[in-house]
């Protein structure tokens, strides 16, 4: 269940130190999440400060904030919430299906107060799974836009994104009334270095001996006729994605953790080549 989802993100400054905190404390963790809930409601930057500390905002950036997401977090709150206490650690837990806050709140000689430091790494598993369930989705709806566009030009595309007043790419601008391109643009950004939900994606133009029909070049004669691929890797491994995923044509995702030099690895991959080490992605995941 996603609840306050953008709100509670923060892309590459989850693990900053935290130093120069004077966080609030309180009696009881009830009143703790009373106050930040309060301070939610009113869009109270200074009381979130010292609820949460000085460097809340490297945490939680309100450029991030998605409205609806914060909305519903506060609806829930106001149907139903429950603190879950372990000996000095407590948890808010909101709604009918018991979201829980990642941020704890500890328990020290002065009060209740919340840990940003231990929520930190739950902020960031969040993160994580959220990313890799995107990109699923993502590579599944560049093959289906990719089938798409075969019908449209009798090829594969070899490009996200068309050049300018082509459709050489699965994405290009259309005026009102028109049909769509077979993707849409945020997925197929072609800024250098960008990313979507976290991940890198690149198209592949061949296929390797460990792929079904063998190995060879899904393009003759300067057109991708044979087949299509694509690999997406994270942007950041262990911070926006851990694991990398590869489709070809046939439709099944594949899934590997490359390691720590994902980056470097999934740049290497010129070819669909699904060996032993990648895993076919469960349809339920």
């Amino acid at each position: 269940m996603k609840r306050l989802r953008n709100f509670l993100i923060s892309t590459g400054l989850m693990l900053l130190p935290l130093t120069g905190f004077a966080q609030q404390t309180f009696t009881t963790p009830e009143l703790a999440a009373q106050a930040l809930v309060k301070a939610i409601e009113a869009h109270d930057d200074a009381s979130m400060q010292k609820l949460l500390g000085n460097n809340w905002q490297e945490y939680l950036p309100p450029k991030e904030v998605d409205p609806d997401e914060v909305a519903r977090f506060l609806r829930d709150w106001h149907i139903s919430h429950k603190i879950a206490e372990h000996g000095d650690t407590a948890h808010l837990n909101v709604g009918p299906e018991n979201w829980q806050l990642p941020i704890p709140m500890k328990h020290t000689a002065q009060g209740w107060s919340f840990d940003m430091a231990a929520g930190a790494a739950e902020i960031e598993t969040r993160a994580i799974g959220r990313n890799e369930l995107s990109a699923i989705q993502a590579v599944s709806a560049y093959a289906d836009a990719q089938h798409e566009y075969q019908q449209i030009a009798g090829q594969y595309a070899q490009r996200f994104i068309s050049t300018e007043g082509q459709h050489d790419g699965l994405y290009w601008p259309v005026k009102q009334g028109e049909a769509p391109s077979p993707l849409g643009p945020a997925f197929g950004n072609d800024q250098p270095g960008s990313d979507y939900h976290g991940y890198f994606y690149r198209i592949l133009t061949a296929q390797g001996a460990n792929a079904s029909g063998g190995a060879y070049s899904y393009i003759e004669n300067g057109k991708m006729t044979k087949g299509f691929a694509l690999i997406a890797w994270p942007a950041v491994y262990g911070h926006t994605g851990v694991t990398s995923f590869m489709i070809n044509q046939q439709g099944e995702v594949y899934q590997q953790d490359l390691g720590e030099h994902t980056d470097a690895a999934a740049k290497a991959i010129t070819a669909f080549d699904p060996d032993a080490k990648w895993q076919k992605v469960d349809d339920g995941e």
